[in-house]
């Protein structure tokens, strides 16, 4: 099974809120399922996105979802976390010098090209909105599901540790993208570090 497949499947027998298929018809006219998740590190190659949502999807549902909790909510969470990089990346090249044959090679990159620049988890939150509407909760986990590397929190907002606090789905959405990121895509750019 392919992503684009998976993801479909998944959401579709999870989700069941007004305006879902309203939300699937845009993200596929987007570029969300071939795009990477990055321009350089996790998932930065062609499908990227749509793997680094499942990633994060899986590892929520395997070590924090619990009998009788909302799989409505953790599939959209998951699923959706990141969608303010569908249509966020372009791809193009670089000059990078090689170092065994002293030449200069160009070398496949992602750039960022934001038509929309309205932060990160406040993107997603707002794109998703268009369609279905959030739970506080579920608003709340995509919002803040960059935790410390969010732009706010590096600036000296305090907002995250209260969104931690009142929201155990944020924190639960927090490290799930942390191990998805960090642990099980590890080694999946296809972009060279050089």
């Amino acid at each position: 099974m392919d992503y684009r497949q998976e993801f479909l499947e998944i959401f579709r027998a999870n989700v069941k809120r007004e305006g879902a298929g309203g939300l699937l018809e845009w993200l596929q006219k987007t570029d969300f399922f071939t795009a990477p998740a990055s321009t350089r590190f996790h998932g930065a190659c062609e499908c990227g996105l749509v793997m680094h949502s499942l990633n994060v999807y899986h590892v929520l549902m395997e070590r924090h979802f619990t009998e009788g909790e909302n799989i409505e909510s953790y599939t959209i969470c998951a699923l959706l976390h990141d969608l303010c990089k569908a249509n966020f990346y372009k791809a193009g090249t670089r000059n990078v010098k090689n170092d065994e044959t002293g030449v200069w090679e160009k070398v496949p990159t992602y750039n960022v090209a934001d038509a929309f620049p309205y932060g990160h988890g406040e993107k997603s939150v707002y794109l998703i909105e268009r369609f279905i509407r959030l739970k506080p909760a579920e608003a709340v986990a995509i919002r803040w599901h960059m935790g410390g590397f969010d732009d706010a929190a590096r600036g000296g907002s305090f907002a995250v540790s209260q969104a931690f606090d009142e929201y155990p789905l944020a924190v639960k959405l927090h490290l799930a993208d942390l191990e998805a990121t960090y642990l099980r895509e590890k080694g999946t750019s296809a972009v060279n570090r050089r």
